[in-house]
Parts: structure tokens; sequence; C-alpha cells
């Protein structure tokens, strides 16, 4: 076609596809690899098989509609929640995964299993949720944290993925990797489920699992066509690059950031902001745009979450020297990318335990980042852990932040301790001691 009068090719993917393409251009396994793929989002819920020469095939259309059925059951519960009939709002998703961790799996009461058989209805269509329809419910604004709530947070989860599993089961005949795609594969109980099953002969989902990895997909699905090759080479931080506009912000005192500095500041019980090279592909912070803590005091987390504005019962994720993984965690399996559950094996750690003891681990390794890995291995030597509380940098509802401008604005209106830029510490005045002050 013609754009600006040149003739150029354009080059078109759907939207299932390029989930697909994302997770099998960024997977470990070589082309040619015959893979299952699984895409659940907000609206598409199927199973593939992906085989040798990149033939994708349907298995199976398991349930249209998976993340938004299971972000509406949050709205539910939830008294503020009044959007429009078909509306659900996007953020329900994360804090419904970290509310099911309040109950066990149970068996629902017959007004419970009448609700999630109408949550779960009509699985062939896309979901158009009126939450009046479901007024007549007791759980209706019955209050996310309330007993009722809790137990239905657990109860929708559950049911989904036993949903998906009964039919996976039917279609899987041979022991190859999964692929997990779309916003669903960012829900970590479901994916170390997943893997619990033994299906599989491993599983991969990539940071990018919802829709920020779609234009990844579909230029690998362009290479694909073009080239033959369907791989790509990739860094998770690969993101936009740290602006310095400003070296100097007022309020906060300037020094060298030294691992052994920042080690001790975090061993003293400062919150600091961390910032450095390219930002994450994806919405976890894997430790260039993180809020960095010590997971050493339970009072930590209640901390970080009025400094991200979060409801109180969501947990807080640990980064962990991949080395010592197996001291504190189980599967000691690496985790990279944040996407799986394991569970906590040290009480020592209540900042980053959730209270079903697990933890949604980033295990580090010297190679993936060096310099987040020498600050572990300062703070290993003081407390004798080589784990820090590891969530977002970002204002609330808004991406990651990479403006040293908008980074200061950001400590002073949350609270902040400090945060480090480019091998520098910005420490607020007031948590600068005399001795500290004089040495700098």
């Amino acid at each position: 076609m013609t754009i600006f009068d040149r003739t150029t090719t354009l080059f078109s993917s759907s939207h299932e596809r390029s989930h697909v393409l994302c997770a099998y251009a960024l997977s470990p396994f070589p082309q040619g690899t015959s893979c299952y793929a699984l895409v659940w989002e907000g609206h598409i819920g199927r199973f593939y098989h992906v085989d040798e020469a990149m033939n994708i095939k349907l298995l199976s259309n398991v349930m249209w509609g998976p993340g938004i059925r299971y972000a509406f059951a949050y709205g539910l519960l939830d008294p503020s929640f009044n959007l429009p009939a078909g509306s659900i709002r996007l953020s329900d998703a994360g804090k419904l995964m970290a509310l099911a961790a309040f109950c066990e799996s149970i068996p629902p009461t017959l007004e419970e299993r009448r609700l999630v058989n109408d949550l779960l209805s009509r699985p062939e269509a896309i979901p158009h949720f009126s939450k009046e329809d479901f007024r007549s419910y007791s759980q209706y604004n019955c209050g996310v944290t309330s007993e009722a709530g809790k137990r239905l947070t657990r109860l929708i989860s559950d049911a989904i993925f036993h949903k998906f599993l009964t039919i996976i089961r039917q279609h899987v005949k041979t022991r190859a990797p999964l692929l997990i795609s779309g916003g669903c594969g960012l829900n970590c109980d479901w994916n170390s489920l997943l893997f619990e099953t033994g299906l599989f002969s491993d599983i991969f989902v990539p940071p990018c699992a919802n829709d920020s990895g779609s234009a990844i997909g579909t230029a690998a699905d362009a290479q694909f066509c073009l080239t033959g090759s369907a791989k790509l080479k990739w860094s998770v931080y690969s993101g936009p690059s740290f602006v310095l506009d400003r070296r100097e912000h007022e309020g906060f005192l300037c020094s060298p950031a030294t691992a052994s500095v920042v080690a001790k500041h975090l061993h003293a019980g400062a919150i600091l902001g961390w910032a450095h090279g390219r930002a994450e592909i994806g919405p976890r912070a894997l430790g260039h745009r993180s809020i960095l803590a010590s997971p050493l005091d339970r009072g930590m987390l209640e901390r970080i979450n009025r400094i991200k504005r979060r409801e109180g019962f969501r947990p807080i994720a640990p980064v962990c020297r991949e080395e010592e993984v197996a001291e504190h965690f189980t599967p000691s399996r690496p985790s990279p990318h944040m996407l799986f559950f394991q569970r906590v094996l040290n009480s020592h750690l209540p900042a980053i335990t959730h209270v079903d003891g697990s933890a949604r681990i980033q295990t580090l390794s010297q190679q993936q980042d060096p310099l987040l890995h020498e600050v572990l291995s300062e703070f290993r030597k003081i407390s004798g852990f080589g784990v820090l509380c590891n969530t977002s940098l970002n204002f609330n509802g808004a991406g990651f932040i990479n403006r040293s401008s908008d980074l200061a604005r950001f400590a002073r209106d949350v609270g902040l301790d400090g945060f480090i830029v480019e091998n520098q510490l910005y420490l607020r005045d007031q948590h600068v001691t005399a001795s500290q002050r004089d040495s700098l």
C-alpha cells in the first residue's frame, strides 16, 4: 500500500495470534519445538497446539471472557463498584488474586454454587454483566474483606481454573511445553497450579503476557512471515531509558550510592526508590523501576501499601538472589519474571509472606542485574538474608516512572525516604542523621 507517497508492505496479525507469537518468540524453546499454547485474558479463553512447522491449531474454545468474569466477581462484592453493564476495572483482577489467598479451597453453599454458575454461564459468549442483575445474592456489596467476600474470591478462582484444566486435560496427548499468554498469565496462582499438574514438560510465561506483549507478538509474526524465523533475542529490560532531567532535588541530600550504603539504609528501615537503565517490559517491577525495603519487619508491608495507596490485604513481592532461593522458598526453581507462587520457608521474612504462606518471588542472578544483585549481597552480609521487598515504582494507576523530576515528586508525595538514580543516593533531609550529614 502507499503511505505518504511511499509504497510499503502492511502486515497485520490478529490480537489472539499476537499473544501466541509473543510467548513463542520469547520462550527458551527452539523453533520447531512442538508446544501447547493457552491464551486467556479479558475476552479470550482458548487452548491451542503449535506444531513443528509453526502451524497453530485450535484445540478448544474453553471459555470466552475468563478475565471479565474473574474481575467482575470482585466488583460484585465491592460497594464502590458502580460502572455500567459490561464494564469492569482491570485492577480488580490483581486484587482478587490477593484476596483469594485468605480462604482455603472450600465446598460451596447452595447459594454460592448458584452464583458461581451464573458467573460462568454461557461460556460460548463474552459476558455483558450488569451488577444489578445480581442484587438478590447475599454477596452483592457485602464487602471484599468480609467472610462471604473472601469465600467467593476463592470459589470463583478455583472454578475458572478447574474449568480450564478439565478441558485442557482432554486435549493434551504428548508431554510438550506449554506457552501461557494473555492477561490471566499474570495470575501466579494459576501458573503455579498448571506447573504442578505435571501435564507439561515445561511452562513459559512471558513477562509481558498481557496486552503489552501484543506488539512484540505482531512483530515476531511479521518476522516469521518475511524470514521464516519466529524467535527473538530479548531482554526483559527493553523499556524506555531513564531520563535525568534534573540532578539536584529540593529536600534531598545527594551522596554516592554504593551497594553497602544502600543496604545499610534499607536495613535501618528506609524505603527507597530504585531506578537505573532501561525499564522492564510488562507490568512487573523486576529491579529497574522498583521500590525496595527490608523484608524483616511485618510493619514494612503496611508502610509500603500506604505509600502505594493499595488495600492492606495485598502482598508485597520479594526479590531474592538466585543462588540462595532454596534457603527461603520452595520450589527452588528460578523465577526471574515474578510469575509463579512459591512457599516461604523462613519465618524471618514476614513483610513478603502472604497470609497463605506464599510469595510471588523474583529470583535475581548476578548476570541478570549486577547492581541490584550487589545490594542484595550487601544486605545479606548485614541481615543474613539476600532478600528485599520489591514493588513497582509508579504513580497509582500509571506506568513506571522514567524521569528524575517525576521520581523526586513521587518520593515527596508518597513519603519515600529517598531514591537511587545513576549511582547517586538522594535522601530526605529529615532521614539523614547529624553524623551522616557530616559525612556527606
